[in-house]
């Protein structure tokens, strides 16, 4: 599924959220594991983070951050609209 560079802000769920869940779930599990960076930006989005490290960097970091923003109030909204994608 393509992604984009920056993830969503704000504190709307948006239908990308929706589209990406599965992938907000495995950089969560990636940092809970304690890969590096470089390695779940490599594995999940496809980026290599010696050829492009500032665009890797971003686009780790926010997909992290959304995906932190998920798991504390984000799933709330998927909740109660779990139909809608």
């Amino acid at each position: 599924m393509p992604f984009d560079d920056i993830a969503p802000v704000g504190d709307k769920l948006t239908e990308y959220d929706r589209a990406h869940v599965k992938l907000y779930m495995r950089l969560l599990d990636a940092a809970t594991d304690g890969a590096e960076w470089t390695e779940a930006v490599n594995v999940l989005f496809g980026i290599d983070p010696i050829l492009e490290p500032e665009r890797a960097r971003n686009v780790h970091d926010s997909h992290l951050s959304r995906a932190r923003w998920m798991t504390k109030s984000g799933y709330r909204q998927l909740l109660r609209h779990p139909d809608r994608n």
